[in-house]
């Protein structure tokens, strides 16, 4: 079953088609890679299935549920989170801090328990607690303001803000950029463990493709604005034609 589907979707800025009639999906419990240069659009892809960016035509569906069109947070209320290029967190704020924040908007559906299991103070640390397992340093860390930590650990924060709304869809764009191979290793290894022990539906956008499509089921590449390859990761990864033309190695 697919969690994500998106046909014939087209994103302008201006008179540039940013996305022009793109069509995937993304399966439900599974990491789809999405590949390509700089400017094929992957950025905008994510930012348009989150709210960010509107389509002028196409549809986006979630769990069979048409969210093009509907704004960010109630996207994120039905289980999407975003981690943008960057990171974005509030580099004032504690790592704790930070981590509340990504709990402010949950799904309808976790809200709703919350008010028949107990105070969602107990829930929220629950959320925390599964972040601290997954990211030990940010356990570590946790009182440290976020100016304090290094660029993988940064990295590790807005990933783990992301989780504390309790998503099911994680959107992640370029978490490799910038971060040194061993950390990249260790993100890559979170991603897995999110998809074959939580459940996680993953839509990652990346550069560093050979490390994309080690730990992809499937792999989508974007050339200016529209898919060109939508196949199996490790068909992509073993196409030395292929990627030597549009991945570059």
């Amino acid at each position: 079953m697919n969690a994500l589907e998106l046909r014939d979707v087209t994103v302008r800025y201006g008179a540039v088609r940013a996305l022009n009639g793109v069509t995937l999906t993304a399966a439900k419990g599974a990491i789809t890679a999405v590949l390509g240069a700089n400017g094929a659009g992957k950025s905008t892809l994510l930012r348009t299935v989150s709210g960010l960016v509107r389509p002028v035509s196409g549809s986006i569906a979630y769990d069979g549920r048409v969210i093009a069109g509907r704004r960010v947070e109630d996207i994120t209320r039905m289980g999407l989170a975003h981690v943008p290029e960057g990171r974005g967190i509030i580099t004032e704020l504690t790592v704790e801090e930070n981590l509340r924040l990504g709990a402010l908007i949950r799904p309808r559906e976790e809200r709703g328990r919350s008010a028949a299991m107990g105070p969602r103070a107990a829930e929220r640390s629950e959320a925390m607690d599964s972040v601290f397992e997954l990211f030990p340093v940010l356990y570590e860390r946790r009182r440290h303001t976020a100016a304090t930590l290094s660029g993988g650990e940064r990295q590790m924060l807005a990933i783990g803000r992301a989780l504390m709304s309790r998503p099911s869809l994680l959107l992640l764009d370029e978490p490799s950029l910038g971060l040194a191979p061993r950390v990249v290793a260790q993100i890559m290894a979170v991603l897995r463990r999110l998809r074959d022990e939580g459940g996680h539906t993953v839509l990652l956008v990346e550069q560093n493709a050979r490390s994309a499509l080690s730990i992809a089921d499937r792999a989508v590449v974007l050339n200016l604005g529209e898919v060109v390859i939508d196949d199996e990761a490790h068909r992509i990864a073993g196409d030395d034609q292929l990627r030597h033309a549009y991945l570059g190695f």
